[in-house]
């Protein structure tokens, strides 16, 4: 038996079968039918189908296995990133005649915010001598980190994370097509710690699966070595009633019993802390300047538990300083 991975099984192969990013398909399903299009810059967190897409749009646009394989050229920008790719395998590629009935070919540069500014100046000259019959599509996390030359010569398409019912769907399917057995818990489970991250929530749901015959909360947040938010939201509870040895406690046995690191934690905390309906907005501002101290300095190698043990005490000083707020308003 071979061993699959579910992300590059269940990938989608036309542009119909891409989800989330519905405003961005419908511009580039024109883009299908006039059988021309511009230079393309996709820009947006990992997961969120910047790379499914540029290839859904070739199958789209080629139609054949055959004619795809001739006229898209994928690269990966944080492997090839130098001078040295862009005179060699771009402009090679580039320099040749498309092939069957779209007039232009296809490069496709991932993770492109990793190439240097000299090969994106060299590419400037490139797009330029080559625009009769070579389109290219950079995907990357951060647009700020391409040239503006660059980003002027595209159309740039920023994907968002996807939501959380498309996540839903596709992993119900997903897992009704390999047999699984799962709860609902499990699935919103899973989409609680992809947060908007396809690929993430697919891989969750694959090792998963493998670890235990149903698919459950417990098993997910294992799996993602993260502690149950309402674990995390108990704890914070703790410490803002001015317990603070108990909520001392329950971090050491988060960090324990799931194997997390301080930057796991701080980032429970973020998420919970500004979903929190009991502390005012106020606080929660208080907090999260504290909060991000907190991580820069574990960031930058302090202690991790002295760390979490301070915004432990920090939660119960805003608890405090809380109750006194309401007994003055009661009084």
């Amino acid at each position: 038996m071979t061993f699959e991975l579910w992300v590059e099984k269940y990938r989608p192969k036309t542009l119909d079968d891409v989800v989330g990013q519905d405003d961005i398909i419908r511009a580039l399903k024109g883009f299908v039918e006039k059988r021309s299009m511009p230079h393309l810059l996709f820009a947006g967190p990992a997961g969120t189908g910047k790379t499914t897409t540029a290839l859904a749009l070739a199958n789209d646009l080629y139609k054949s296995e055959e004619l795809v394989a001739a006229n898209y050229l994928e690269l990966n920008a944080s492997d090839e990133r130098g001078i040295d790719t862009i005179r060699t395998k771009i402009k090679d590629f580039a320099k040749t005649a498309p092939f069957g009935e779209v007039p232009f070919k296809i490069i496709h540069l991932d993770e492109a915010d990793n190439l240097t500014a000299d090969a994106q100046q060299a590419l400037r000259r490139i797009m330029e001598m080559y625009s009769a019959t070579t389109r290219f599509i950079f995907a990357c996390n951060y647009s700020s980190k391409i040239i503006e030359p660059i980003q002027s010569r595209c159309a740039v398409f920023r994907f968002g994370p996807i939501p959380e019912e498309a996540i839903k769907n596709r992993l119900i399917m997903i897992a009704e097509r390999e047999g699984l057995k799962y709860t609902e818990d499990g699935i919103s489970a899973i989409i609680y710690v992809a947060e908007g991250d396809l690929r993430k929530a697919i891989n969750l749901l694959q090792t998963a699966s493998a670890m235990a015959s149903t698919v459950d909360s417990k098993v997910v947040y294992r799996v993602a070595g993260l502690a149950h938010p309402e674990e995390v939201r108990a704890m914070i509870n703790s410490a803002l009633k001015g317990k603070f040895l108990s909520a001392r406690e329950a971090l050491r046995n988060l960090m324990i019993n799931y194997g997390m690191s301080a930057q796991d934690v701080i980032r429970q905390l973020n998420r919970e802390i500004m979903a929190s309906k009991s502390l005012s907005d106020k606080e929660k501002a208080m907090l999260m300047i504290f909060l991000s101290e907190v991580d820069f300095r574990v960031t930058e190698g302090a202690h991790g538990d002295v760390q979490l043990a301070a915004m432990l005490a920090k939660l119960v000083e805003v608890g405090e300083s809380h109750e006194r707020g309401a007994v003055g308003r009661e009084t």
